[in-house]
């Protein structure tokens, strides 16, 4: 028989978010590929988890997948985790899981914390639509195109950045985008936790100088663009009818119409619930 390859969320920072399925997975596997198996070990060993590593990062992810795929082909379980939170997030093991895929390998999924929606949900900006970005370019001339091609992007925008960076890229983003609302969120789950929310104007001023730059893992989340064309809600409103009396569930039209129009699908749902009950379903 083949092995299962699962994919297991690790705590960003406070250990008492591993899961219990997480520990048992971690527990019961022959093998865990490790981003830095380092870091993975001392989880293990406080854990008092004792199995066999091998390291698995963004260098040598394709040589190592197809060890790990022939681990898996000999029946072997394997897990997959990053230095924290959930795997290909940022993260390698894309590689590795698309090849299971084309091997038929089962590819199970150990959900756990996540520095995208753990900084998304506490920021205080729009949760019905967003967009993961990643790590920002390092180079500035990409980095600006980069930010310039969002700029009329209406969902919130999450972003990974360096604390170095930090500063410099906030700058860039007033440039490309105006004085729009930022949440800067550091260490989430740690220690020394911190969420900075305003305009970027409001946050910049918050971090000070640069002779004192931040430490730690960052978390940008930006507000979407709120300036871009009109919308007509009415027409947007009366599209929704239409869908609703073709036989459309409310919610699900809700969803579907205010995706096409870049508007809340929540204002547009509780607008159908407001009409009369032979509107529709």
């Amino acid at each position: 028989m083949r092995g299962v390859l699962y994919v297991v969320g690790t705590p960003i920072g406070n250990l008492g978010d591993l899961s219990e399925r997480a520990r048992a997975t971690l527990a019961d596997v022959d093998l865990v590929a490790a981003e830095d198996t380092r870091r993975t070990g001392r989880l293990l060993h406080g854990l008092g988890i004792r199995v066999p590593m091998l390291s698995l990062f963004e260098g040598n992810e394709r040589e190592r997948t197809r060890e790990v795929v022939t681990h898996l082909l000999d029946g072997r379980s394997v897990a997959l985790v990053s230095d924290g939170g959930m795997p290909l997030v940022s993260d390698p093991g894309y590689r590795l899981v698309s090849a299971c895929a084309q091997e038929r390998i089962e590819v199970q999924v150990v959900p756990g914390p996540s520095a995208v929606l753990a900084a998304l949900v506490v920021s205080g900006l729009p949760t019905d639509r967003f967009a993961f970005e990643g790590f920002p370019p390092r180079k500035a001339g990409e980095r600006r195109a980069r930010l310039a091609g969002l700029a009329r992007d209406p969902r919130t925008l999450v972003f990974f950045e360096s604390p170095r960076r930090t500063a410099t890229f906030l700058r860039d983003l007033a440039n490309a985008m105006g004085d729009r609302r930022v949440a800067l969120c550091r260490e989430l789950t740690k220690l020394h936790e911190q969420v900075l929310r305003g305009s970027i104007t409001e946050v910049l001023a918050q971090l000070g100088d640069d002779d004192h730059p931040l430490r730690g893992e960052v978390v940008v989340v930006v507000e979407g663009d709120r300036e871009g064309p009109g919308v007509d809600m009415d027409e947007v409103l009366a599209q929704a009818r239409s869908a609703v009396a073709a036989g459309g569930r409310k919610r699900d039209v809700a969803h579907e119409v205010a995706a096409r129009h870049g508007v809340s699908a929540n204002e547009l749902y509780r607008a159908l619930l407001n009409e009369p009950r032979d509107a529709g379903r």
